[in-house]
């Protein structure tokens, strides 16, 4: 039978990779990260996990490591955060162009100048492009079936590409919640054994980190690009397998809450999701017809749920714990661009909350809806706005 504990964020994504069985962990520690490491290191010195654990001299060596081993066909997994990602960003690209099915927990934190330890999104957000799948999730739950989920999303023959799992520093990864552990035989049977044709073998040699000329390197871009494209579907089969398996499934690519009479519709990604669904609770109750669309993956992005989740509403508001200095929001950017494929009136607004782990709460949720009717009022509103800002502005 399975077992529940009380455990954070990081200790439930430690638990999922354990279940996951990985042949290689590749360690280097960082705040709010660390605790996942550490757990995985004791799980390998008691031998409730048969894995190398590699302690290795920075975050860059650890990916590093990761791609020699997958190119081996081991399933690996390793750990970082803010600065740390920042640090291993070159071997980002390597690992997606190497077609390696690498997870990775990033624990969300802001970047230095100033320097700080607490959460926001602008570390992976800043690498939406390297070509990984990047999910976001908002509880200790959905952290430990989604490290299980990522590594059959990773090496899905169709898919080989990396997978990023991103928790919110402190806000997730620090915050104990009662969480369903599944037996191990359990995830043995869904998920299984890493088999790939591309490893390495001295027997049937491949070339493999090569270089490639102007006539054939966007053919290589392209697969990549086709790979996270068609990852939707898979995705998709892989939540609702999931589900089937363990009683738990999550919408695939987004969750929608309470959206389908929605005028109001708040977007956002991880933990604030929580917050956002118990106002939304408040007003519904008081009239208001609000709901919640979470994005669960930035990569691939969810468009078309988008598209079709929203296109009754009247207005929504989109939460970046990001900034696009001089512009936007990152996630703004994304869910403007999807919903500017079918003409239609309906109100968008950004705000920017959450950076340096500044707390989110109801009575800011609130404010948001607020000023979405103000907005389909014909009342003055910004389009890009941050959010309890403690400063005088011009604006």
């Amino acid at each position: 039978m399975s077992k529940k504990l009380f455990i954070s964020g990081n200790d439930a994504v430690a638990e999922g990779v354990r279940l996951a069985k990985p042949h290689v962990i590749a360690a280097y520690p960082i705040t709010p990260q660390t605790v996942v490491v550490e757990r995985l290191a004791e799980m390998v010195e008691d031998k409730s996990l048969a894995s190398e654990f590699l302690h290795v001299e920075s975050e860059h060596s650890a990916l590093s490591a990761c791609m020699g081993s997958g190119a081996l066909g081991a399933r690996t997994f390793t750990a970082t955060s803010s600065q740390g990602l920042l640090y291993l960003s070159e071997c980002l690209h390597y690992a997606s162009g190497g077609r390696f099915p690498i997870v990775m927990m990033n624990a969300n934190r802001s970047l230095a100048l100033p320097w700080s330890i607490y959460g926001d999104h602008r570390d992976s957000l800043s690498q939406l492009d390297c070509g990984w799948i990047q999910i976001y999730v908002e509880d200790a739950q959905e952290s430990l079936d989604m490290a299980i989920q990522s590594f059959a999303i990773a090496e899905h023959l169709s898919v080989l590409t990396p997978v990023m799992l991103n928790l919110d520093g402190f806000a997730l990864t620090h915050t104990y919640e009662l969480v369903e552990i599944p037996e191990q035989k359990e995830v043995d049977a869904w998920l299984p054994p890493f088999r790939t044709p591309y490893a390495m073998d001295f027997d049937k040699p491949k070339n493999m980190g090569f270089s490639s000329q102007p006539s054939d390197n966007t053919e290589f871009k392209y697969q990549q690009h086709r790979a996270i494209s068609d990852a939707k579907e898979i995705i998709k089969e892989i939540d609702s397998s999931f589900g089937n398996t363990f009683g738990r499934t999550y919408g695939g690519l987004v969750d929608a809450y309470l959206c389908g009479d929605a005028e109001f519709i708040i977007i956002a990604l991880g933990s604030v999701a929580g917050t956002c669904r118990t106002v939304i609770d408040e007003l519904r109750k008081e009239g208001r017809k609000a709901g919640l669309l979470k994005i669960r993956f930035m990569r691939p992005f969810p468009d078309e749920e988008i598209i079709t989740i929203t296109r009754n509403a009247k207005a929504i508001a989109v939460i970046d714990k990001d900034i696009s200095f001089g512009y936007e929001g990152t996630v703004f950017t994304n869910v403007n661009s999807a919903l500017s494929r079918y003409p239609n009136h309906i109100l968008k607004l950004n705000f920017i909350a959450g950076l340096g782990g500044r707390d989110i709460p109801k009575e800011s949720i609130r404010e948001i809806f607020d000023k979405l009717n103000d907005g389909i009022n014909n009342n003055s509103v910004k389009t890009v706005e941050f959010l309890n800002l403690n400063v005088e502005t011009d604006d």
